[in-house]
C-alpha cells in the first residue's frame, strides 16, 4: 500500500498536502465523535489516511469527494456501496442538499480542506446550511482564527460575519507542518462549525453586499466603506457611528445596516 501511495503524483493546482500523522487523525475522529446512523462526508480524502478511520465506522454512511482522478482511482476499491460512496468531482460544485435528501438526514462534514479553496468552499457550504449538521475541518491557522474571531480584533472580517447568523465556531487544536506530506509552509488548525438549530437572526437581502463592501478596504471608516450603499445619515439613523471601522461592529449591527438598505428607495 505504501508503494501505491508514493506512485500517486501530487497536483500543485489542487493545493495538496496529505495528512499522514496517526495521532492527528485520531484527534480529528475523536473530535468528530460520530454516532450510529449519522451521515459523514469527507472532503478531499487524498491518499486516504483519515478515510480509513472513517470507513472503520460501519454504523455510519460515508461519502467522500475527491477531485483528483488518480487519487480517486486509488481510493475507489475501498468504497463499497451503498454505505460508502466515492464521488469524483469538485466540492465547489457539489450538491450537498441533494446528497442529504438521498441519505435521509443532515450531513456531518469532515476533512482537510484544500487551503487554496477553503474560503469559497465554506461559503458554498453555508449556502446549503440546512443540509448540514456540522463541519469538523482542518484549515490554515489564519483562516481558523478569522472564523472564530470576536468584533474588534484584527482577525475579525467578512468570513466571521457571514458565518455568524447560521453557525457557531470553535477552534479545537492546532496542527504543525510535520503532520503533512509534503509539509506546508504554514500551521493548520482544526475547527468545529456547528449549524445553529435556529439562526441567530435572519439576514436581510442586502446583508452579503453590506458585509462585502464594509470589509473591502479594512482601513476605511464605515462611512467611506459603505458610501455607495448608504449615506452617513442612514448609517447614523441605525444608531451606528459612521466614523467607526467595520471590524468593531457585531454581526447584528451589519444586519441593521442591511435592513436600512432594504428599506431604501430603488436608485438611492
Amino acid at each position: 500500500m505504501a508503494a501505491a501511495r508514493l506512485a500517486v503524483p501530487r497536483r500543485r493546482r489542487f493545493g495538496q498536502h496529505f495528512l499522514h500523522d496517526p495521532a492527528v487523525i485520531e484527534r480529528i475522529v475523536a473530535a468528530l465523535a460520530p454516532c450510529p446512523g449519522q451521515h459523514l462526508v469527507e472532503i478531499g480524502p487524498g491518499r486516504g489516511a483519515l478515510t480509513a478511520a472513517l470507513l472503520a465506522r460501519e454504523d455510519c454512511t460515508l461519502d467522500a469527494l475527491e477531485i483528483d482522478r488518480d487519487l480517486a482511482a486509488l481510493l475507489r476499491p475501498r468504497f463499497i456501496g451503498p454505505r460508502a460512496v466515492l464521488h469524483e468531482g469538485d466540492a465547489l460544485k457539489f450538491d450537498f442538499t441533494q446528497l442529504a435528501a438521498r441519505r435521509g438526514g443532515r450531513l456531518r462534514i469532515v476533512g482537510n480542506l484544500p487551503y487554496n479553496i477553503s474560503t469559497p468552499l465554506l461559503f458554498r457550504l453555508l449556502d446549503q446550511a440546512a443540509a448540514l449538521e456540522d463541519l469538523t475541518v482542518m484549515l490554515q491557522r489564519e483562516v481558523a482564527a478569522r472564523l472564530a474571531a470576536e468584533p474588534g480584533g484584527a482577525d475579525y472580517g467578512r468570513l466571521t460575519v457571514m458565518l455568524a447568523p447560521r453557525a457557531e465556531v470553535r477552534r479545537l487544536f492546532e496542527v504543525g507542518p510535520g503532520a503533512f506530506q509534503p509539509p506546508p509552509r504554514v500551521w493548520s488548525a482544526v475547527v468545529r462549525i456547528r449549524m445553529r438549530p435556529v439562526p441567530l437572526f435572519t439576514p436581510g437581502a442586502h446583508y452579503p453586499a453590506v458585509v462585502a463592501a464594509a470589509f473591502s478596504q479594512r482601513r476605511k471608516t464605515l462611512r467611506n466603506a459603505l458610501g455607495r450603499l448608504l449615506s452617513r445619515e442612514q448609517i447614523a439613523a441605525c444608531g451606528i457611528d459612521p466614523a467607526v471601522r467595520p471590524e468593531t461592529l457585531s454581526p447584528q449591527a451589519f444586519n441593521t445596516l442591511a435592513a436600512a438598505l432594504d428599506r431604501a428607495p430603488a436608485g438611492g
